[in-house]
């Protein structure tokens, strides 16, 4: 198995918002939740206590990720906008069950 990361079509898509807002946290929507990246998860993830893990994990270089369920992300961007810190929400607009070639971590 392979221990190279390359960017995946979900991570270029995800790569190429964040640059639109560099100075935000960028709740990005996969299924049943919102994930932060990179530094966002890093430091997401102390704001809001949440549980940092990574996508592939098994890569050289991890992707660092954390998340919320979508049912309770207002409270949490509530945190994020209570202690000064602007979010940008990335909503998923197609059905992931009716998508071909995703879902694959």
């Amino acid at each position: 198995m392979s221990k190279t990361t390359t960017t995946t079509p979900m991570m270029q898509q995800y790569l190429a918002i964040k640059a639109q807002y560099p100075d935000a946290f960028l709740f990005y929507r996969i299924g049943d939740f919102y994930e932060m990246f990179y530094d966002d998860a890093i430091k997401g993830s102390q704001i809001l206590e949440l549980t940092l893990t990574a996508r592939n994990k098994s890569a050289d270089n991890p992707i660092p990720m954390c998340g919320v369920p979508h049912h309770a992300v207002e409270n949490y961007l509530n945190v994020m906008i209570d202690h000064g810190y602007k979010v940008a929400i990335c909503e998923q607009m197609e059905d992931p069950k009716k998508s071909r070639g995703h879902g694959q971590a």
